[in-house]
């Protein structure tokens, strides 16, 4: 076999002639498509040890718990020394591969967190399943945080945004049109359904660093395997962190041209999932980003059922192709196994449609990048065995690799720092104190506090991330309040009306100091850091 490719497996007749994917056009991208029980995942199993063996680290998910087992060395069968032989496999290569568990919720690996504010309005508002008007109004809460200093890093944070937003609508309106409460409520109602499937554990720090998904051990690529039986269960969550996990590649890798094999393979299970009721503007964005990271030295792989669950215009960046079988007992599935057939370059030796109605199972109808980039042309291709073990790993043994982890310890404990939640609540409480006629002489030991606590937080910061600037405004520094009115003289109504003026006025205030102070995002709205 070349070292310049990796070995799928055999076609022609009799099977013997090697089906090989190019190293170089790796990052090409790719499908694997079929029924269910046809061998997508095994397919996908060999791809990701071949690309390890190759040196390119890996990124894929584990959605029924059945690829675990790659941790583990494979165990030698007599069908499988018998497939190799067919294929004209010297040697099947049984061993364990360097796998890295995660986990969104990180019970079954190492958790995985992202940041609001470097997640972005325009994935957040995916995710949430907003109409326009109240992804106008996350716009809006996003602007106010890039502009006033106020780091979303999670749930809680966002909301007293959308508080703050609601009680000082008047002054956010005329800055920034009309928000209204009905918007806001619903926004809020929507956060607590992302909460209750579990986002809130997703959504903080310390946040994931992409470079920690690049690693080498020993030559091989790292294999992270990100186990998803519980995601799937919430499918919104799942394709949303897929999709920021994509861009973040894209935004954060440099331009790296032609590349003699890719910086990372991304595979993408259920990739339906991506696409269902998405909207067509984000369609656009997903189209962008497949087309342009290529350059970046990544490659990403779709595995769906049917090749029609992938929008026509990214399924035409998609180069390297394995087509299990697909069942057609529908006027409907009948027309999407011949639009299937049509995609490939025809073998004269037989029909591309019949053939994909008919491979058994470990077998499939490939199609890889030849030299130049040319398509070439169908195969009927026996799927060689695996390496590693199939199935799911056993417990002791993902605790054992959870321990051994070059990550082990970086990410398992939340850090909790100064953000929109703390900073509102202090403004809050202060404008609440100026209202009744406090005098402010204690003011400095909330800043002494304040200034302890954003000092400890920066020291949790990954290093080479930048994250919403912690700035202090006019209204935080301490200053000395004259006294008006005794506030026991005063109405209850009267101090409620001052607290909101004053509440008002503050923001009117920040609201102009903060002008021209917006972060940079990219084009799937995600938070620009510094490489």
């Amino acid at each position: 076999m070349s070292q310049d490719s990796i070995f799928i497996g055999g076609g022609g007749e009799g099977y013997g002639d090697p089906q090989e994917l190019l190293l170089r056009y790796g990052n090409r991208h790719g499908l694997i498509a079929g029924a269910t029980g046809t061998g997508k995942t095994i397919t996908m199993q060999i791809m990701a040890e071949a690309f390890s063996r190759a040196g390119v680290p890996v990124f894929l998910t584990d959605i029924k718990g059945d690829v675990g087992g790659m941790a583990v060395a494979g165990a030698a069968r007599d069908s499988f020394q018998r497939r190799a032989d067919t294929i004209g496999l010297a040697d099947i290569g049984y061993g364990a591969m360097p796998v890295t568990f995660w986990d969104l919720f990180g019970q079954e690996g190492h958790p995985v967190r992202t940041t609001i504010a470097e997640m972005g309005p325009l994935l957040l508002s995916r995710v949430l399943e907003l109409t326009d008007a109240q992804e106008g109004a996350i716009n809006v809460a996003f602007r106010l945080s890039d502009e006033q200093g106020w780091p979303i890093l999670d749930l809680d944070d966002l909301r007293a945004i959308l508080s703050f937003m609601g009680e000082n609508r008047k002054d956010i309106s005329v800055e920034y049109g009309n928000v209204s409460t009905a918007t806001i409520g619903a926004i809020q109602r929507r956060l607590l359904v992302l909460e209750n499937q579990g986002a809130g554990s997703f959504f903080g720090e310390p946040a994931l660093d992409i470079r920690d998904l690049m690693q080498l051990d020993g030559g091989l690529g790292r294999v992270n395997i990100l186990h998803a039986e519980q995601l799937m269960n919430t499918p919104r969550l799942y394709a949303t962190f897929m999709l920021w996990l994509l861009s973040e590649l894209f935004e954060e890798l440099p331009e790296m041209g032609d590349l003699d094999k890719p910086k990372l393979v991304f595979f993408f299970d259920e990739a339906h999932l991506l696409f269902n009721r998405a909207p067509r503007a984000l369609i656009e964005k997903v189209e962008q980003v497949a087309r342009l990271i290529r350059s970046k030295g990544v490659g990403v792989y779709f595995i769906t059922q049917n090749p029609d669950d992938v929008p026509e215009t990214i399924l035409s960046q998609l180069g390297n192709r394995v087509q299990h079988a697909l069942r057609a007992f529908t006027a409907r599935d009948q027309q999407a196994l011949r639009r299937a057939a049509q995609t490939y370059r025809p073998n004269p030796r037989f029909e591309t449609e019949v053939a994909i109605r008919e491979v058994g199972v470990g077998e499939a109808v490939t199609s890889f990048l030849e030299n130049k980039g040319v398509p070439g042309i169908v195969e009927r291709t026996l799927i060689r065995p695996p390496a590693s073990a199939m199935g799911p790993c056993d417990d002791a043994v993902r605790r054992r690799v959870i321990a051994n982890s070059p990550v082990a310890g970086k990410y398992d404990t939340p850090v909790d720092r100064d953000s929109a939640h703390e900073m509102l609540a202090r403004r809050a409480e202060r404008a609440a104190r100026e209202a009744e006629g406090y005098d402010g002489r204690d003011d400095w030991r909330d800043e002494e506090d304040a200034g302890e606590r954003y000092s400890r937080a920066r020291r949790y910061q990954p290093p080479g991330r930048i994250r919403n600037r912690v700035r202090r405004d006019e209204d935080d520094e301490p200053r000395a309040r004259t006294r008006s009115t005794p506030a026991r003289s005063r109405s209850r109504s009267s101090r409620s009306d001052t607290m909101l003026e004053a509440f008002g006025k503050s923001m009117a205030r920040s609201l102009g100091s903060g002008a021209g102070r917006m972060l940079t995002r990219g084009v799937l709205g995600t938070l620009f850091r510094g490489r």
